[in-house]
């Protein structure tokens, strides 16, 4: 008797959050007239930072990658003092809020000696379309390199040490046998980060601005005419933010699946 009620208290927990969650989202996916939508997604505004989101989250995940590949493999397979450490600074972004995270890049880019020698080589990063790049770039690193290092600890070192004694340097064994069994890994930590650097809002708010039609992302569209009471393209790129996540949720979920079989 105990565990049925166990099981009903479980499944009731579970079938309430899933059902608000969805009729959460449904309620922004219905509210808003087909026409209405329609017109939103293709004013110029919208266009604009449909564009803007693509380019530079395209971008940002080319950075994110090399940068996932590069830590995410060192993480797996080399042991060396400070490593729990260097785990602890690359996870730590993801607890930080993204407001707290623009602030620590606006003040490294904007006040810095390090930005400040940027500024001097005429590299202004801060309030820029660059700094958009840096923002998404800083925010989606540690989740990609988070699947990247989950990726690479999946697979056998002996695969590499096989490789390296029939002449293959670290180099070679790196690129013909790493890189081609966590192909599955990468390609879903490149979904997940292009997901996050298209919704990335408050570092890029921060560290960008929020200004109209020049560092206006998708994200900051929303931001912008919920606050000037515009509901109509607020909705609009709410649903297509939705949709954009939806898309790289069942992508990861079936690259997933093949990494694990």
């Amino acid at each position: 008797m105990s565990n049925r009620i166990f099981k009903a208290a479980l499944g009731g927990v579970t079938v309430l959050f899933s059902g608000l969650l969805i009729w959460a989202i449904l309620s922004l996916i219905l509210m808003p007239e087909v026409s209405e939508f329609v017109e939103s997604t293709l004013s110029e505004e919208m266009l604009y930072s449909i564009r803007l989101s693509l380019f530079t989250s395209l971008i940002s995940v080319a950075l994110v990658m090399v940068l996932a590949v590069s830590i995410g493999f060192v993480l797996a397979r080399f042991t060396f003092p400070g490593h729990n450490l260097l785990r602890t600074i690359v996870d730590l972004p993801m607890a930080f809020p993204e407001l707290v995270l623009g602030l620590c890049l606006l003040l490294l880019f904007g006040h810095a000696p390090f930005g400040k020698w940027l500024q001097s080589m005429g590299v202004n990063v801060v309030f820029s379309k660059y700094s958009i790049v840096v923002a998404q770039v800083f925010t989606a690193a540690p989740y990609a390199i988070r699947v990247v290092y989950g990726t690479f600890r999946g697979i056998s070192p002996r695969y590499e040490m096989v490789a390296r004694s029939l002449g293959c340097g670290l180099l070679g064994s790196f690129l013909r046998v790493s890189v081609p069994m966590a192909k599955g890994g990468l390609f879903a930590a490149a979904v997940i980060a292009f997901a996050r650097c298209m919704g990335c809002f408050g570092t890029v708010l921060i560290l960008a601005g929020g200004t109209r039609m020049y560092t206006e992302t998708l994200p900051i569209t929303l931001y912008l005419n919920i606050s000037y009471g515009n509901l109509a393209m607020a909705m609009s790129s709410g649903i297509i933010l939705i949709f954009i996540s939806l898309g790289a949720i069942i992508v990861f979920e079936v690259l997933n699946q093949e990494v694990v079989l």
